[in-house]
């Protein structure tokens, strides 16, 4: 079996902020730290960690996001086993593109790479943007799984459960494997 693991880097590195201010407890509960824009600046992603916490013995992983320049952070994830796609910033300092060609891609590796009956694909993020590719994939049958933090949106938490199993892989309580 291979895991097809997808990464929204923006999305993991700011909500991993924020769950981090919360333990620390610099915010209250996460909806505080979200609404007053409470976060820990300190917190750092550990992608080997990250990598090995998801990926097992056989797995494509694909990261997406905007680094800043001149990074050698991206040099990091590769040798990590990570294969990152870089999106410079529009001027207003957003990325843009990055959801959309996460579930492009998903759906491309899914029709040319990915066995259904044998692999699994996992994303990592928690927006209600992956919804309709989630929805779409699960429905011709793939293995899909979500990895994020239970605030994750309800929609596409939903949209990994199957009859009698979710699907959700909660970071919750992993936080400590996978942090600097």
């Amino acid at each position: 079996m291979t895991s097809f693991v997808y990464v929204d880097n923006s999305n993991l590195f700011i909500e991993g902020c924020r769950i981090s201010a919360v333990k620390k407890a610099l915010a209250k509960d996460i909806y505080e730290a979200m609404n007053m824009f409470i976060v820990d600046h300190t917190w750092q992603v550990d992608y080997g960690k990250l990598y090995t916490f998801l990926c097992g013995q056989d797995a494509v992983a694909r990261l997406w996001g905007s680094p800043p320049p001149g990074d050698s952070f991206w040099n990091m994830l590769e040798k990590k086993g990570f294969n990152p796609t870089v999106y410079e910033k529009n001027f207003s300092n957003k990325e843009k593109k990055v959801d959309v060609a996460i579930a492009h891609r998903m759906t491309k590796d899914a029709y040319t790479l990915i066995d259904k009956t044998k692999d699994e694909i996992i994303l990592v993020a928690g927006d209600s943007d992956y919804v309709p590719v989630v929805t779409d994939l699960k429905s011709e049958g793939y293995k899909v799984e979500v990895a994020f933090w239970n605030h994750a949106a309800r929609e596409l938490k939903d949209a990994v459960k199957d009859a009698d199993t979710s699907n959700f892989i909660s970071f919750d309580q992993y936080h400590a494997h996978f942090t600097r």
